[in-house]
């Protein structure tokens, strides 16, 4: 039993809904959102959900100048039978607390993050598409609100919960993209902050993808920080490679985001006897399994997208085609069935999935 209670405050006038099958990604949002205060003599207080609306901060909050913020990102699905449910949420909150630790924010009571995430989709339940494909994005996110202007852990935050209707994140979809593999530009190093999930992460992200757009390239692959040889992400998912059968990622090492869809790619493999690995790969290894024939399969794995496939990787010159260009066999199979748990059409075998409604 949860020691808050949520008060809710119903908007006057709901917005026109985008129509489902008409939908791009983080465009469109919801009538309601979630707020819960913190200050270090009440701790976390307050819930509530109110009207969508902009929010009155200081022009010195912490936030604005020294990026102390968190924030996740997970899916509210309808079923066939209409039914509303979410994926994996315990993870979100695990790893909203695992961001927190990091960045010096106070962690927040998991089981009451679910709790707040499913009266909040509950409450915007007409909101969640139904168009094949399409889902209900759900944004929490934790941002320092105190007006200070010294260098030092803010002393009150806002826990905050946004949603949003969505379409396909790649406009490919399931079909293979093109990526370029990044040797200037980093993403985050060992002992930095790229385990959290974190504004910085991603601002410093942009200008590597803008260059690489520019050419054509959806996405970029980064390198470590440090040797720019060992392969980490892609764009801001996981990365896996299959290689003579074998299935091979990252290991997390404290620069790699700890992802929900990687964790439960790992173990939809394991459970199909197929050999995956969490390992150190460098780019030069799968430069010479390509050469020799053995890359069979390259693909992202991550909330917004799911599985990525990838058809090509550009490096040093060299245009590396993957499996053709087309889909592969496991890609193909981890997005039927990630997507098929998640959307109710099959069975859920590890009870990955919460009903909300």
């Amino acid at each position: 039993m949860s020691q808050y209670t949520i008060t809710v405050i119903k908007s006057e006038e709901e917005k026109p809904k985008p129509a489902s099958d008409d939908l791009s990604f983080g465009r469109y949002f919801t009538d309601h959102m979630f707020i819960q205060d913190y200050s270090e003599d009440k701790g976390w207080h307050n819930p509530r959900i109110v009207p969508y609306q902009p929010m009155m901060l200081d022009p010195a909050s912490m936030v604005f100048h020294y990026g102390q913020t968190v924030f996740e990102g997970l899916k509210a699905y309808r079923t066939e039978d209409g039914h509303i449910q979410l994926f994996r949420p315990n993870k979100n909150m695990e790893r909203l607390n695992r961001s927190n630790d990091r960045l010096c924010i106070p962690s927040i009571d998991e089981e009451f993050g679910i709790d707040a995430i499913k009266h909040l989709v509950h409450v915007d339940h007409e909101w969640v598409p139904d168009a094949p494909g399409t889902s209900l994005y759900i944004r929490p996110f934790i941002i320092s609100t105190e007006a200070y202007l010294g260098v030092r852990p803010s002393t009150t935050y806002q826990f905050i919960v946004i949603l949003s209707p969505v379409g396909a994140y790649y406009d490919a979809g399931i079909d293979p993209v093109k990526i370029a593999v990044e040797d200037e530009y980093v993403r985050a190093v060992r002992g930095g902050t790229g385990e959290a999930k974190t504004a910085g992460n991603y601002a410093s992200s942009l200008k590597a993808q803008e260059l690489v757009a520019e050419k054509g390239y959806a996405q970029v692959l980064w390198l470590d920080g440090v040797e720019k040889k060992y392969i980490e992400e892609v764009g801001s998912m996981n990365v896996f490679f299959k290689v003579n059968g074998e299935v091979i990622t990252p290991a997390l090492n404290g620069s790699i985001l700890q992802g929900v869809t990687r964790d439960s790619v790992i173990q939809l493999l394991k459970h199909w006897d197929i050999p995956v690995t969490e390992r150190r790969i460098s780019m030069e290894e799968i430069y010479q399994y390509h050469q020799n024939g053995e890359l069979e399969e390259a693909f992202g794995a991550g909330t917004a997208a799911v599985i990525s496939p990838i058809g090509e990787l550009a490096w040093k010159g060299e245009q590396m085609e993957i499996n053709q260009g087309e889909t592969g066999e496991i890609s193909r199979r981890l997005y039927d069935t990630i997507t098929g748990i998640q959307y109710g059409v099959e069975k859920d075998p590890f009870h990955w999935v919460v009903r909300v409604k």
